[in-house]
């Protein structure tokens, strides 16, 4: 697997694990995550982020499903679409920029409803 898919893939699965420390291993004080919540620079700030995230996503309810991912160099690309009890993540989408083995640039944009 290229060095990317690799990354991505661990990256998915910390993600759906919820293991922080794993997820942070993807990541140096120079990533940057550019979100429609704020831009998070560095491990403290990414870290702050996935926290919260994993805040809303751990719940019997919460779901992800994955509709497409793809591997350019090193760029990855994911669409997907999910739901917590507080908000729908009608559509979703991320890209990442993984040079050297990590991931230094970030991207997430979605369409989310607030359920209340």
């Amino acid at each position: 697997m290229p060095p990317t898919e690799d990354i991505l893939e661990h990256h998915l699965e910390a993600f759906e694990a919820q293991d922080l420390d794993a997820v942070m291993e993807d990541y140096t004080d120079e990533s940057t995550v550019v979100t429609t919540m704020g831009t998070f620079r560095g491990r403290e700030e990414i870290e702050g982020l996935f926290e919260d995230l994993f805040d809303e996503f751990d719940d019997p309810d919460a779901s992800i499903t994955m509709d497409e991912q793809r591997v350019e160099g090193e760029f990855g690309y994911i669409v997907w679409h999910g739901e917590t009890p507080a908000n729908e993540y009608e559509f979703a989408t991320d890209t990442f920029h993984i040079p050297e083995d990590v991931i230094r640039f970030q991207t997430f944009a979605g369409q989310i409803t607030p359920k209340e």
